[in-house]
């Protein structure tokens, strides 16, 4: 399991059987009652749960908070948060009533979307019902690829600065001193340079043995979490001089930020089928996501409070120039690199089985290999042609979480539900949540794209290279 493996869960939700089932050996259409006791315990759920949530979207929380201000950030964050819990909460209900209409064990994130349209009362919808499916399928693997082409930036990001500033590493551990100097190389050097090591590991297709990287995956994060946090909470400076409230265009980049990093709807389905006592998975998903909110809200305000407007795209950026914080960039960006592999197999799980469809048997594995390579340098091309950390998450969040997130959730259950006399108040906060969703996705995105054609210097966000 990955720590940033929040769609790590969502391939499953896409019908694709894969990695968490096979990874228990229990799949959801072969549930019995013998391998029950073998489900995942209350604690186990609560550790996949926090891990499937905290990732790079949560070191671009104190930009975040400077895109929205000290005071509406936190509170707009929370918002946020609890809309999503209640989204994931309205997934949950969805997938159980229809499970237990079409007498399924198990109902997914793709599944319940193209069963509910299967029952409307709309013809035309009833008819095209498997394009709700393929819409969840279209969304997740654009997300994952995002994800995907966020990591390749964040470890070019974090490498660049290691490796030029590493004559001027020291151990004394004093606070960074921003200055205007040319990069020794582009910033597309170094992604280029990771590009081969990350082909050879989307090849291994063995999930114990991605098991273990994602291990080491966790611990090295959890670490690198520790010790900024014991940074950020010394010495802060006088916040009174930071805005609370700050321009409606960058509060539009915090939305879609905000979204990237809560983007967890799609593992709630998997993870509760998973569970040894299923009905206890709302407590877990309640007291699980308050921590996670917690953390979010905590690390975005004091690392913003601690860097003020000098804050970075990712936060590990800002660290001071020394060896102990330098180790920080390096095991947090090791982390990330065995989880690209965890989150690749989410939209390869999805494409592949189509590809090699297609060809005989003797062309199997070069068409397995090939799609692999092409959607891994399709990943690179990506971050290369847009070298932007902070906005890339911001346009992902805008374009593909929040429609997962906080769009499908309330019209599923206006699907699903309204033939069965849905209360006004439940149809009005349905209907509002979405039009919400939509706005962010909308205004999000096209503040993302303005910024993402400005020039550097003419942007009103900040920008990744630092240099």
């Amino acid at each position: 399991m990955s720590l940033l493996g929040r769609d790590f869960h969502s391939s499953l939700d896409d019908g694709s059987k894969s990695l968490l089932e096979r990874n228990s050996n229990v799949t959801a259409e072969n549930v019995h009652p013998a391998e029950e006791a073998s489900g995942l315990s209350r604690m186990q759920t609560l550790i996949h749960l926090l891990k499937c949530n905290i990732g790079t979207g949560l070191l671009g929380l104190p930009l975040a908070m400077k895109n929205a201000g000290l005071l509406v950030g936190p509170i707009s964050l929370l918002g946020i948060g609890v809309l999503t819990v209640h989204c994931m909460v309205i997934l949950l209900n969805c997938a159980h009533h229809l499970s237990q209409r079409w007498q399924k064990t198990f109902v997914n994130y793709g599944e319940a979307m193209m069963y509910s349209l299967e029952t409307c009362p709309n013809a035309w919808l009833r008819t095209h019902s498997a394009w709700g499916r393929y819409t969840v399928s279209f969304l997740l693997i654009t997300t994952q690829l995002g994800f995907c082409s966020v990591y390749f930036m964040f470890m070019a990001d974090n490498l660049q600065q290691m490796v030029e500033e590493a004559h001027m590493t020291s151990n004394n551990c004093q606070p960074r001193k921003f200055l205007v100097l040319a990069p020794i190389l582009d910033i597309r050097f170094y992604m280029l340079t990771i590009l081969p090591f990350l082909m050879l590991l989307v090849f291994i297709q063995n999930l114990k043995l991605l098991s273990i990287f994602s291990s080491l995956a966790n611990i090295t994060m959890l670490g690198s979490m520790a010790l900024i946090f014991e940074y950020i909470v010394q010495e802060i400076p006088d916040p009174s001089n930071l805005p609370l409230m700050a321009s409606w265009k960058t509060f539009l980049l915090f939305f879609g930020t905000a979204i990237f990093t809560f983007e967890g709807v799609g593992m709630v389905l998997p993870l509760k089928n998973q569970m040894r006592d299923p009905q206890q998975f709302p407590f877990v998903l309640y007291l699980g996501m308050s921590l996670v909110i917690t953390l979010y809200i905590c690390l975005g305000t004091l690392g913003y409070m601690k860097f003020g407007s000098s804050t970075q795209a990712s936060i590990t950026l800002n660290l001071p120039n020394c060896w102990p914080y330098q180790s920080v960039k390096l095991l947090y960006s090791i982390g990330i690199f065995f989880t690209y592999a965890l989150q690749f197999h989410v939209p390869a799980d999805i494409i592949l089985p189509f590809a090699v469809s297609q060809v005989s048997e003797r062309w199997t594995l070069f068409v397995d290999l090939s799609v692999r390579i092409a959607l891994v340098c399709l990943t690179c091309v990506s971050a290369i042609l847009i070298p932007r950390l902070d906005l890339v998450i911001s346009f992902v969040g805008s374009v593909s979480s929040s429609a997962l997130a906080l769009i499908i959730p309330p019209l599923l259950e206006l699907i699903t539900f309204y033939p069965e006399d849905m209360s006004c108040a439940t149809i009005a906060k349905d209907i509002m949540i979405s039009i919400l969703g939509l706005l962010g996705c909308v205004f999000g995105t096209y503040q993302a794209l303005y910024e993402l054609i400005q020039p550097i210097g003419h942007s009103v966000a900040n920008a990744t290279v630092m240099y």
